[in-house]
């Protein structure tokens, strides 16, 4: 196909005709390629359909994100023991603590796990406990002498209003629910975790045996589809740590078992690390074969 040569001698209406027949044989020849038309901007009609197109949004997960642990490295609790003392070399026993993670396969906005237990060998804390009740009853003195650090009413409002939270936990009276709630502390201790509340067994009538309960105890909730706790110190012997596990797990069993059967929680995975350690998912088996002998491990 080709295209009609211009002479400069052409009549006007002839040059016309000739210059509308190689533009329509111009358009014919490029109509036959897969070349899109460019425009001025460099792009093609078909990238400025697809730019105005509304991107896909992305499905929003509605479950915490557990990673497959079909070839994660898994160690038994006698052999994660060993590495993690290893990272804790020249450090006193009493200083680092085991703390153990229980990652859960569960929803985002789900109910969540909350409890305290007594584990089988106490993990020595320097837990700063709060008891809100009238200063001069015999209350604020039992909750004293049981080993609260922080004993009052309007002390202790004014001190968590203005910032100071000088305290891991919080207990209140019965008597002094009422003024609590009219102080307006919810706001303020709600989000952290500390609001006395009926449903957590935080608000009591006997305040010296709930401050020797949580002396001696534990306290685990679930953050993030995560239960975290100290279950040991590291002059644990391998014996004493296991037994603080099984009771830990077992109590969460516990509590999933309590939930509504709507809501569906399982344990996916549970680590082991300590205080200067990296974590060590364990296997569930006390000891393998290439295992140290528990008696070894407790020696420090």
């Amino acid at each position: 196909m080709s295209t009609t040569a211009i002479t400069p001698c052409m009549p006007f209406q002839h040059l016309r005709t000739t210059i509308q027949l190689n533009a329509h044989l111009t358009a014919l020849r490029y109509a036959n390629r897969s070349v899109p038309i460019r425009y001025a901007s460099g792009k093609s009609k078909g990238d400025n359909r697809a730019r105005d197109q509304p991107k896909k949004k992305k499905k929003a997960r509605i479950e915490f994100k557990q990673y497959s642990l079909k070839d994660a490295e898994q160690f038994s609790l006698c052999d994660a023991i060993r590495y993690i003392k290893a990272f804790e070399v020249g450090r006193p026993p009493t200083s680092p603590k085991y703390d153990l993670a229980v990652k859960l396969q569960t929803i985002k906005d789900g109910p969540t796990v909350r409890n305290r237990l007594r584990l089988p060998h106490a993990v020595e804390t320097s837990l700063r406990i709060c008891v809100i009740c009238p200063p001069d009853s015999r209350h604020a003195e039992a909750a004293k002498k049981a080993g609260a650090s922080v004993v009052g009413e309007d002390t202790v409002f004014d001190a968590v209003k203005d910032g100071r939270i000088e305290f891991d936990r919080c207990i209140c009276h019965q008597d002094s629910v009422a003024k609590m709630n009219k102080a307006g502390l919810g706001r303020i201790l709600g989000p952290r975790g500390l609001m006395p509340s009926a449903k957590f067994g935080t608000i009591v009538k006997d305040v010296g045996a709930s401050v020797k309960g949580l002396v001696g105890g534990s306290q685990y909730r679930e953050r993030n589809g995560v239960l975290r706790m100290a279950v040991g110190q590291l002059g644990f012997t391998p014996e004493e740590l296991q037994a603080n596990i099984r009771t830990f797990m077992s109590e969460i069993k516990k509590d999933i078992a309590l939930l509504s059967e709507s809501v569906h929680k399982e344990i996916h995975e549970v680590v082991l690390s300590s205080t200067n350690s990296p974590g060590f998912s364990l296997n569930g088996d006390f000891r393998s074969s290439e295992s140290p002998s528990p008696r070894d491990l407790s020696v420090l």
